[in-house]
């Protein structure tokens, strides 16, 4: 069915009125709140601002400026032109503003919320250096309102695709935070009689590697040897690198081979703590450090999966500007080694808990590669779909301010 009969089906007849929102609607600004504010007022009723994690909240107090429903827009920042949807008893700061349907117009908030939601960032302009979308501009947003009954289904519409994306991405949420409580339940020091060691006391080796000059393209062209990058290093398995070296390059730079199954992790810049494991043997930049592990000692899956769960930790652990670890401070982080004295009972223990957390990873591997797809489909889904049931024919009357 084309865009067009379905338009006319949806509309039977009827017309579209076209008015600016200034003229249909009451905006107001909201008012300055600093943290310590917050802190000092702390309540139930939620406040907003330009932010949009946690759906624009920043905190609850023990007041409200507003009650019932609303349009929100952000005012400021990278952020302006972002809009949200409110109702109940609420406060929002001074980078934000608020919209009020006049009482005698027949607007759906959520259908004017999915109209700003397209429109409202086309009218951001630069402020100074600082993107904005203050209510003079907001005023003069063009609205299409076609008669309630349609509004109230293209609403139904766009809330059914929005419902199925919120969903799926608590789907996935739900499953990585179950991940994460049993990996911190299966590293239960206490349970297992568990010796701490430093990750150097259970390593063999420490590897380092280097960067062959870029350019030379005796380095790099035609080059067989893996050579891999920190932003390869994902808390995956390497099974190839992005990038090979010929032995020129290994034998004129501090590049050097390192033996399959280590445990590599980042040490510098925004990537450092990540980890990974090589399945191959290959060499690296100088921003990884790999261990060897004594497998004598621990099993180099049980030690992957340690560093995994405590990548915050050692990402905290950086020094200077930039973050960056080295091995002094990688040998001296420390793990829970199980049955320490009973080296075959502790290998044994270390081998079941990698066989649990290894199904694990599988399956929040597989989810949180398909699902993040499926959200981005339903994603795009709901915006061609909301395109659609927004595109009315437009007055050129109602181009001009």
């Amino acid at each position: 069915m084309s865009h067009l009969s379905y338009m006319e089906k949806l509309l039977d007849g009827a017309e579209v009125e076209w008015k600016k929102l200034g003229d249909v609607a009451t905006l107001q600004r909201g008012r300055v709140m600093s943290k310590g504010y917050l802190n000092e007022n702390p309540g139930k009723y939620p406040v907003y601002s330009s932010q949009t994690a946690n759906n624009g909240k920043i905190g609850s107090i023990d007041t409200f400026d507003f009650e019932g429903e609303y349009v929100n827009w952000t005012t400021d920042g990278a952020n302006a032109g972002t809009v949200f949807y409110r109702t109940g008893k609420f406060s929002i700061t001074n980078v934000s503003g608020l919209i009020k349907i006049n009482d005698t117009l027949n607007l759906n908030y959520k259908y004017l919320f999915y109209w700003l939601s397209t429109e409202a960032k086309k009218h951001v302009y630069a402020g100074m250096g600082n993107p904005k979308l203050m209510s003079n501009q907001v005023a003069k947003i063009p609205i299409a309102i076609p008669p309630i009954r349609v509004q109230s289904e293209i609403v139904r519409i766009l809330d059914t695709f929005t419902e199925l994306t919120a969903e799926l991405t608590a789907e996935l949420t739900a499953r990585q935070q179950q991940y994460a409580y049993y990996r911190e339940q299966l590293f239960n020091a206490e349970d297992k009689g568990s010796e701490w060691k430093t990750l150097g006391e259970i390593t063999k080796k420490w590897y380092s590697g280097g960067t062959p000059r870029a350019g030379n393209p005796e380095y790099y062209e035609g080059g067989n040897i893996p050579w891999l990058r920190t932003q390869e290093v994902k808390f995956n398995d390497i099974e190839e690198t992005n990038v090979k070296i010929t032995p020129a390059a290994l034998k004129n730079s501090s590049a050097k081979w390192i033996p399959e199954n280590c445990v590599i992790i980042a040490i510098s810049g925004a990537t450092a703590g990540r980890s990974a494991i090589n399945k191959i043997p290959l060499t690296t930049n100088q921003h990884c450090g790999c261990l060897e592990i004594d497998s004598t000692k621990a099993l180099y899956r049980y030690v992957f999966h340690w560093v995994s769960l405590n990548h915050d930790n050692i990402k905290a652990l950086g020094q200077g500007a930039r973050g960056d670890l080295n091995s002094s401070i990688i040998k001296n982080f420390r793990i829970p080694i199980p049955y320490a004295n009973d080296s075959d009972k502790s290998l044994a223990e270390q081998a079941r808990i990698v066989t649990i957390l290894d199904k694990f990873d599988a399956l929040t591997t597989s989810l949180t590669e398909g699902l993040p797809r499926e959200i981005e489909l339903r994603q795009q889904q709901y915006e061609y779909y909301r395109d659609l049931l927004l595109s009315f024919p437009k007055p050129e009357v109602a181009s001009h301010d």
